[in-house]
């Protein structure tokens, strides 16, 4: 571990710069032709930095003319997000995932809106890295015959402790540890079975990932002394323009990764993007969840508070649901935390072992009832109260990357019959999914949310609340909850807003 202090010690302060300077700019170059950022969200909690956006879980082209629409008529930022869960899929399909949601956007689009294309991913670089880029820069190209100069790397997350500092990508300590710097790479979320990696400095990261396509030292760095380059006299356009002179040389997808600690340099980097793009370079992004609205210029949206959550909506009378699936530490312990606090919510665990056994055993037939039997027991539980359900905590997996994604299929599945059945046997008062893959799969068919619109966050900067626009869940909260933020008491605090029996 490394003292933050000591490390950003030899770069330059902050450039105080407001949301509403990057907003004008961005209105400002969408004068003749509106731009609609299409944010390609591998998993749904890329929304825990936004509000007021549009979210769409399915992707035909009438679902890309709606979210149009929608943020036509009501003035809303130009973004607009597209839940692809293609964390929890293989490559192949991944890359087919993508593909469809571009030409379709692009078909949306129909020449009447500029789009531009994020394809948002995790803040401890786990995640299809250099595949969906790849893919969304070559579907543009066949499209549009537009070719990509460069893209964008920024996995900073700095509300949940990641930053960038001299092209090193780190996690903050917290506790004891507060004030520390810990590389990613020497954290778990390195060796994760799916996506692990080696490498904490974002070059070496990216020549690892695209095993030696792009080697280290071709990728351009926006370090702190570039994106904060305005810093002496506190003039961001004097970092606009250093950032724009940085990516002339941007070429045939060329990486760019920056430095990223505050807000400000988000918004310093929006407006350097602007700049460039201004000047002809073609740009997509590979990005953590706060990026998009520094580039939209949004201002930071303040936690929602219990009132606003319910906001419009008639809250049932029944507990609330609180599903639990992800296997990092973090989670754990908040679910500890959760369970050791709320004495009067009902815990029911999701056995993973015998769910497995019975799926290959005995077909479907002695794992669909044992799903029975939990849904039976939750259904039963909410009538009372609110009600924990997790998966057990022994995360089984395997050497093989694929073989460890089918087994967190399987279990994802039976988290989904389980959510999707009760809601239609007695609507909870709330859902709060927690980890990436189970808050996907739990938005788009547990509740069968396809169109939503966020809200904003239940705690700063992180946790977003969704409202379903329609089909079973519409009126019903719905809390995404990503594996790998918060403190321990995070999730205890967020089920406190929402319950009436905590």
């Amino acid at each position: 571990m490394t003292l933050e202090a000591d490390v950003l010690a030899a770069f330059p302060v902050e450039v105080q710069i407001p949301a509403q300077l990057v907003a004008d700019a961005v209105t400002a170059s969408s004068a003749t032709s509106p731009r609609v950022l299409v944010v390609l969200d591998d998993d749904p909690t890329g929304t825990q930095s936004v509000a007021d956006l549009a979210v769409l879980t399915q992707w035909d082209v009438a679902d890309f003319a709606w979210a149009f629409t929608h943020i036509r008529q009501n003035q809303t930022k130009p973004a607009v997000y597209v839940l692809t869960n293609t964390r929890s899929l293989d490559p192949a399909e991944a890359a087919a995932r993508n593909e469809e949601i571009v030409r379709n956007a692009l078909a949306a689009a129909a020449g009447n809106v500029r789009l531009g294309f994020v394809s948002r991913s995790d803040s401890t670089l786990r995640g299809h890295y250099p595949l969906e880029p790849d893919v969304i820069a070559a579907t543009v190209a066949s499209e549009t015959g537009e070719a990509t100069d460069g893209v964008v790397i920024v996995p900073a997350f700095p509300d949940a402790g990641r930053v960038t500092i001299g092209g090193v990508h780190y996690m903050r300590g917290t506790g004891e540890d507060a004030g520390t710097l810990t590389p990613v790479a020497e954290t778990e979320f390195a060796k994760d079975a799916s996506f692990g990696f080696k490498n904490s400095e974002m070059a070496k990261y990216v020549e690892e990932k695209s095993r030696g396509r792009f080697p280290a030292g071709d990728v351009i760095v926006l370090d702190l002394n570039i994106i904060r380059a305005g810093a002496s006299a506190q003039d961001p356009t004097i970092s606009a323009k250093a950032i724009a002179d940085a990516l002339e040389s941007a070429t045939n997808s060329t990486p760019i990764v920056a430095d990223i600690v505050t807000e400000n340099d988000f918004r310093a980097l929006a407006l350097g993007l602007e700049e460039a793009e201004r000047r002809g370079k073609k740009l997509l992004y590979r990005v953590g969840p706060p990026f998009v609205r520094g580039r939209i210029g949004q201002e930071i949206r303040t936690a929602l508070t219990s009132q606003e959550a319910f906001a419009g909506n008639t809250p049932s009378t029944a507990g609330g649901l609180i599903v639990v699936g992800s296997h990092v530490g973090v989670t754990t312990r908040q679910l500890n935390a959760l369970t050791a606090e709320h004495s009067s919510a009902r815990t029911i665990e999701i056995d993973v072992e015998k769910l497995i056994a019975g799926t290959e055993s005995a077909g479907e037939s002695e794992a669909e009832a044992y799903i029975a039997t939990v849904v039976s027991d939750v259904v039963d539980a909410l009538r009372k109260g609110d009600v924990i359900v997790h998966t057990s905590r022994l995360l089984i997996k395997t050497d093989d990357a694929a073989a460890s994604l089918k087994i967190a299929r399987t279990v994802s599945a039976a988290v989904v019959a389980v959510v999707n059945r009760t809601l239609k046997t007695f609507p909870p008062r709330f859902v709060i999914a927690k980890g990436g893959i189970t808050s996907s799969d739990v938005a788009a068919h547990g509740l069968e949310i396809r169109h939503a619109i966020v809200r904003g966050p239940m705690l700063p900067g992180i946790v977003s609340l969704w409202e379903p626009v329609d089909g079973p869940a519409k009126g019903i909260p719905y809390i995404v909850f990503a594996g790998n933020v918060g403190d321990d008491q995070s999730l205890t605090e967020v089920t406190r807003k929402l319950s009436t029996s905590f």
